[in-house]
């Protein structure tokens, strides 16, 4: 699940259409989901796995390291 934190409805909207986001996705513009992970700020990943041990990673993240990631979460 993709989450926006601050801004427009349009901007996100934007961001969405701009980089062909198929997974689903939600407005944080009060901040809600990034203060229960103690989120920083964007961009930024955070991974809960099935025991709801959760992995952070700020900065960007590429394809390789996300397949990496999820495949230690599903393993």
């Amino acid at each position: 699940m993709g989450v926006a934190w601050f801004g427009d409805e349009s901007a996100f909207q934007g961001f969405v259409d701009k980089h062909g986001l198929t997974f689903p996705q939600i407005s944080d513009d009060p901040g809600d989901v990034f203060a229960r992970f103690e989120v920083p700020g964007q961009p930024a990943l955070v991974v809960v796995d099935t025991d709801g041990q959760v992995q952070q990673l700020l900065g960007a993240v590429d394809e390789e390291l996300l397949d990496d990631i999820l495949g230690d979460v599903t393993s």
